[in-house]
């Protein structure tokens, strides 16, 4: 038996597909704040952020007819920004280093931290997300904060598994690094 998951109609983006004006501002007003943040995260420049979010915008109110509700519309336009804010770094000549093979053992794994005992303020380890370098805080980002697994990471920037999971076991133990040297305050 195969299972699929329906997508219910979006009144608001049915009203923009036929052509409602006003919906198309509704529509912006909704996403706009979660789609700005989620490119801040990704390209660290309010500037690259907000022209990532227009042109985001204009690229889904143009391709709205071809929406088919495979996923939310929300889902639809983060894919939009997150791929666009991907372009951003790439234009800045982001190099995410490819590795050939890759053992865990070969990186070393932070001292386990006691999460529970850990109360970290989501301000400070943003804070800390921004100090990062880009390829790390892509990777980070996209795992952590938008909750793609590595191997659609892998899929987004057009690297390897391995690749990705470097990138990540790296950049979270300068993340930590980061953190316990208080480089954040």
């Amino acid at each position: 038996m195969e299972l699929t998951a329906t997508i219910a109609r979006d009144e608001l983006v049915e009203r923009c597909k036929s052509g409602h004006a006003p919906s198309y501002e509704t529509l912006y007003q909704k996403y706009a704040k979660a789609m700005y943040n989620t490119s801040l995260r990704i390209v660290n420049n309010s500037d690259d952020a907000e022209d990532v979010l227009q042109e985001a915008f204009v690229d889904a109110f143009r391709s709205l007819r071809d929406f088919n509700y495979r996923s939310t519309f929300g889902a639809w336009l983060k894919r939009i920004v997150i791929n666009k804010s991907i372009n951003v770094l790439r234009k800045r000549r982001v190099q995410l280093v490819e590795v050939t093979e890759f053992h865990e053992d070969a990186v070393a794994e932070p001292e386990p931290v006691n999460e529970t005992e850990q109360a970290w303020q989501v301000a400070l380890v943003k804070r800390a997300i921004e100090k990062l370098p880009d390829g790390y805080r892509t990777v980070v980002t996209l795992y952590l904060l938008e909750g793609y697994d590595h191997e659609e990471i892998a899929e987004i920037l057009g690297i390897t598994h391995n690749t990705v999971r470097t990138q990540y076991v790296r950049g979270k133990q300068k993340l930590l690094t980061i953190i316990k040297e208080g480089g954040v305050l």
